[in-house]
């Protein structure tokens, strides 16, 4: 019956969520696609943190996948929802081939080497002003489905979706027991028979695709983008401070955290536009301090604590 009320309340907070448009004026919409879009890098993060790799490369995949697909619409004449494909494709192959690269590296070398390649990919974009458009970026004839802001927070919301059920799988399926085992202990887990390298590469693919795709849906949805707007460390900073003030290691933490956040980095940039990363930082500490497992740790705590006190008396 639990489950089957979890469902539900599911099923009753989509339906409310997909018939926005129909309340809600452009700049409301606008502000929900970006928390979409924050949510979707929170959790494909938090995806990959399960096996214990931190990454600090959210931002270059996105990065990457909006220019791959606006350059795909611009250079290569395809049409915008193919250009979406194309750019989550192109994420797979080349974080399949970095994957080769650096998932030997454990811990802060692997966090910094991602750190590193957001960097490298910002910078080859930015000099490549034939192609690229150099620093001022490139601009596209006209946003996909011509701007209507319901048809753009539906597709946002379809990629927050895909990656939500994307999530959901690695939580039910086999993928979470091996990514468990090697977060925990890799000598274990291969001692088990875990083809630990394997499922490091599967889930640096899948996450760097998510990645891609919403970077492509982002450069579609407003027409244009530049070096500094698409590899900007907005989307590594909130996603990562999302995931942890929700709760890690889940699907509900990030997103719960995603909602918190991202009305708040709204007002945040409103009232202190060159100063909200910094708020983003003391967020990241305090909670990596005093609240390690996130808000959605501390309520299964307090519920489990109130149940063991019932029972007590």
């Amino acid at each position: 019956m639990k489950l089957k009320g979890s469902y539900l309340a599911a099923a009753a907070a989509t339906a409310v969520v997909v018939a926005f448009p129909a309340f809600l004026g452009a700049y409301p919409l606008a502000v929900a696609r970006s928390i979409m879009t924050y949510m979707a890098l929170a959790i494909s993060w938090d995806m990959l943190l399960r096996s214990g790799q931190i990454s600090f490369g959210i931002a270059g995949l996105f990065g990457l996948g909006s220019y791959a697909s606006a350059l795909a619409v611009l250079r290569g004449g395809m049409d915008p929802f193919t250009s979406i494909l194309f750019a989550s494709a192109f994420a797979a192959v080349m974080s399949m081939l970095l994957g080769l690269a650096i998932l030997r590296l454990r811990a802060m070398y692997f966090s910094i080497t991602t750190l590193a390649l957001m960097e490298i990919f910002k910078i080859v974009i930015h000099n490549l002003h034939d192609f690229s458009g150099g620093p001022e970026g490139v601009v596209l004839p006209e946003p996909i489905f011509g701007g209507s802001a319901p048809a753009l927070f539906w597709l946002c919301m379809a990629g927050l979706f895909m990656t939500i059920g994307v999530s959901w799988y690695f939580e039910k399926s086999k993928m979470h027991l091996a990514l468990t085992a090697i977060r925990n202990d890799e000598t274990s887990a291969r001692s088990s028979g875990v083809d630990i390298f394997k499922y490091l590469l599967i889930a640096f693919v899948i996450t760097s695709t998510l990645q891609g795709m919403m970077g492509a849906i982002q450069v579609q949805s407003y027409g244009f983008t530049t070096p500094d707007t698409a590899f900007d460390a907005n989307f590594t900073l909130l996603p990562l401070a999302m995931a942890l003030l929700g709760g890690i290691h889940s699907t509900i933490g990030p997103m719960a955290g995603a909602v918190l956040l991202g009305v708040a980095s709204e007002w945040l940039k409103l009232k202190i536009p060159y100063g909200h990363l910094i708020v983003y930082g003391f967020i990241i500490i305090l909670v990596i301090l005093f609240m390690p497992q996130g808000l959605v740790g501390l309520a299964r705590k307090t519920i489990r604590n109130g149940r063991t006190g019932v029972r007590h008396e």
